[in-house]
């Protein structure tokens, strides 16, 4: 799950795993596989490095817990 903010300034979480499609039109638009889409402040960049974070936080989890 990764931490994002909508353009009202409201935080929520969304399931990284669910994302399809992220497109800047200049906002964010993340298009998720179930076709709900949300309009977010951060940049695709800045997404990717949330969802690469959060993929490494799965990875380190499971080499410490094998």
């Amino acid at each position: 799950m990764i931490d994002v903010t909508r353009l009202n300034g409201k935080n929520f979480v969304l399931n990284a795993e669910l994302i399809e499609v992220m497109e800047e039109t200049p906002d964010t638009v993340i298009t998720l596989t179930t076709g709900h889409k949300y309009l977010v402040k951060e940049s695709v960049d800045e997404v990717l490095d949330k969802i690469y974070a959060y993929k490494r936080k799965i990875v380190a989890g499971m080499i410490s817990n094998p």
